[in-house]
């Protein structure tokens, strides 16, 4: 028990330095053998991380705990120029391509614990990074901005979990979610004129290139969004999980995630829909696993993700609107889309040491090309990504396993209006690479 604490202890204090972003803002899959299958796990697990994708899982997995850490690197930038002088101003970000790279490896820990009891009653606790999202441009992109511009996002999960047989085909399973997330971010005092105090004179309008964004008289006011400092939120949420074994060779699953309320980001209420709303989407999923061969494996998982259902993630952001204002409840948003995951990965035992892994995981971005505005800030629009892994058992109770995973490079293009018509082209792209190593012991 003392392990167990101290490892949950050392795991939030390496929370503080992670942050990723693969399906939108969550992680692709939760544990490295699951993240070199393409993420794919709700039919199949073999270790306690099992829990962030199906909690029933659980009474597959071996007894004994797991710890694990990832190096995560996305290269994002942003592209923006301007239009033809005269009808609007030249940029309403500074003109040219801009890494947001500043910050350019993230360390992301994870452990978890499973314990088999009596009964068909199974026990566990996993500890890991749902998700996040970071840019730092290490300069003012908005072109009235006087501070760089940057946002990061992290997201930590603990999931203490409780499995039980019900007889040799099926498992149900239940997770308690305590959620903590952190924001922070600047070079967003542009958008002071979209709160609440903001002040507009009629018909004083700027028009003239490069003498900054005011196509619709604003004369001064409002709170800069942005600047605040590091902000926490917290929420306790569950998951629900069942898995049936159809034959000795074909196993299903399913898990169901309501949407977790969070407490606001207080400090970013001018900033986030419903005064500094940030919750947690609701997501669900099936998934099948099937034995092709005694040393080889297949799994399949189809995960939808409610981004749609978060109003600071959902909500449109449309310049010609000043009647509707940063923090409100129809506030400006990031205009994200839900998002439908497809993981499919393989698992081949070569010898009686070493296994083998790879995977494919594909989502459509969920941002809309007249959306890029705000998300120069979390540019997630990469769709596909290729895995790879292997364990090597060290011994009969103990093994270590790698992980590899490329996100292939996207870039999305597109416009957004204000006043006279459109005022300037952004392009959003990224790429990610992520390298892991977790050992495990069973006892």
């Amino acid at each position: 028990m003392r392990k167990t604490q101290l490892l949950l202890a050392l795991a939030a204090i390496g929370f503080a330095g992670s942050a990723s972003a693969t399906n939108g803002y969550f992680a692709h899959g939760v544990g490295v053998k699951s993240q070199s299958m393409g993420g794919a796990g709700i039919a199949f697990a073999e270790d306690g991380f099992g829990i962030g994708a199906n909690p029933a899982t659980l009474s597959q997995a071996k007894q004994g705990y797991a710890v694990g850490l990832s190096l995560f690197g996305p290269d994002r930038s942003v592209n923006t120029a301007g239009v033809t002088p005269g009808t609007a101003p030249a940029t309403v970000g500074t003109a040219g391509t801009h890494d947001g790279n500043r910050k350019d490896v993230f360390f992301i820990p994870e452990i978890a614990y499973v314990k088999h009891a009596s009964n068909g009653l199974s026990y566990g606790v996993a500890v890991y990074g749902n998700g996040g999202m970071n840019a730092d441009y290490n300069k003012a992109i908005y072109d009235t901005g006087t501070d760089k511009t940057f946002t990061n996002m992290e997201q930590l999960f603990i999931s203490p979990t409780i499995a039980k047989k019900l007889n040799d085909q099926h498992t149900i399973a239940a997770s308690l979610n305590f959620v903590h997330q952190t924001f922070e971010a600047g070079g967003l005092d542009m958008f002071a004129q979209y709160t609440s105090s903001a002040t507009f004179a009629p018909g004083a309008v700027n028009l003239v290139p490069g003498a900054g964004f005011n196509p619709f008289g604003y004369t001064g006011g409002g709170v800069d969004p942005g600047n605040h400092g590091k902000d926490s939120s917290n929420g306790v949420g569950i998951k629900l999980g069942w898995t049936g074994n159809f034959s000795s060779t074909v196993t299903a699953g399913a898990f169901y995630q309501p949407e977790t309320k969070m407490t606001k980001f207080k400090k970013y209420k001018d900033l986030f829909a419903e005064d500094g709303g940030f919750n947690i989407p609701a997501t669900f999923g099936v998934g099948l696993a099937v034995k092709a061969t005694p040393n080889t494996l297949i799994a399949f998982d189809v995960v939808h993700i409610a981004y749609g259902d978060i109003k600071s993630l959902a909500n449109v952001n449309n310049h010609n609107a000043f009647d509707t204002k940063l923090g409100a409840s129809d506030g400006k948003g990031f205009g994200w889309d839900d998002m439908t995951v497809f993981k499919l990965g393989a698992q081949h035992q070569l010898d009686d040491k070493t296994t083998l892994r790879a995977g494919w995981n594909y989502a459509k971005q969920p941002i809309a090309t007249d959306q890029l505005d705000f998300n120069l800030l979390a540019p997630a629009v990469v769709e596909n990504h290729l895995t790879f892994g292997a364990t090597r058992k060290l011994n009969k109770d103990s093994e270590v396993s790698v992980n590899l995973m490329h996100a292939f490079n996207n870039k999305v293009t597109g416009t957004q209006t204000a006043g006279t018509g459109t005022y300037y082209i952004n392009a959003l792209e990224m790429s990610q690479n992520s390298i892991g190593v977790q050992y495990s012991s069973q006892f």
